[in-house]
């Protein structure tokens, strides 16, 4: 009787701390509308006029590529990021090698996503953004590192936003924003934010697809869905000229594929430098 009292007190305790650390939480995280959750965020960059005042961005830093499945090697090299309005140019770069790194471009009306490998094709990250270029158009790659930053142009792109409450995401608790674009029913797209001071440090987008019937039984059996993710976090940030923004950036493409094969390619971004409006020259966005 005693050994099963202590365990209904062990259980109890564990209770009550799951309880206290749901209350240390602010009250407004767990249950609040979509627009409360943006504008907790834009503070979080800077005040209004910050904001507003910051009309152009010039990102640099280094960048580290590895090939986590499918494959191996580590390869160093620099990226770097203009904006200026929803306008935007991304571009990673590396000196040696087949692959020679990304760039996607946004104009206000197209979008360019270059043919970076040697054999003058786009690399299978790329070829993915290109099928799905209003990530690009709509400012959503990059998060706020851009001055077209997807939640400060709500009015030109008018989403779907559901607020999906707390979720356990790495190991922590964060507020889960589902963003569902006008362009696109297919792909999921979650931003995440940290509830405590609303800084946005993640966002996921998945897609998939149903395979095919094979042929026969057994080719059955081998078929299984295609699957597609992208995931960017963000962390580190940093105030300059009134404006918070993260240090280290970095993107993770993974595709599972019909055949069984999967790919994971990993970009380690971290920022050196930062120049709110910057005299930029209009080429850094054409489209070719």
């Amino acid at each position: 009787m005693r050994i099963m009292a202590m365990a209904k007190s062990a259980k109890l305790g564990l209770c009550m701390v799951g309880v206290l650390l749901l209350q240390a939480l602010p009250a407004s995280a767990a249950d609040m509308k979509p627009e409360e959750l943006i504008a907790k965020h834009l503070d979080s960059i800077g005040t209004a006029e910050a904001r507003a005042a910051a009309k152009s961005r010039v990102v640099q830093g280094k960048l580290v590529f590895r090939v986590l499945v499918g494959g191996g090697g580590t390869v160093d090299g620099t990226w770097g990021r203009v904006s200026e309005g929803v306008k935007s140019n991304f571009v990673m770069r590396f000196g040696i090698g087949t692959y020679r790194g990304e760039q996607f471009v946004f104009d206000e009306n197209k979008t360019y996503i270059a043919a970076d490998t040697g054999s003058q094709r786009r690399s299978r990250f790329g070829e993915f953004v290109h099928s799905q270029d209003y990530i690009l158009r709509e400012g959503l790659v990059g998060g706020e590192l851009s001055t077209g930053w997807a939640l400060q142009t709500l009015d030109k792109n008018q989403p779907h936003l559901t607020y999906a409450g707390l979720k356990k995401i790495d190991g922590r608790q964060l507020c889960d924003l589902e963003y569902r674009s006008r362009k696109s029913t297919d792909m999921k797209i979650d931003l995440y934010f940290d509830p405590e001071t609303y800084r946005h440090v993640k966002t996921t987008y998945s897609m998939s697809f149903s395979a095919n019937m094979g042929t026969t039984v057994s080719n059955n059996g081998r078929q299984q869905d295609v699957r597609y993710t992208i995931e960017e976090r963000f962390a580190d940030f940093k105030t300059q000229d009134g404006i918070t923004l993260p240090s280290t950036y970095s993107i993770e493409y993974t595709q599972e594929l019909q055949s069984g094969n999967t790919e994971v390619y990993h970009w380690d971004m971290t920022v050196e430098k930062i120049v709110e409006n910057a005299g930029l020259d209009p080429k850094n966005f054409d489209t070719k």
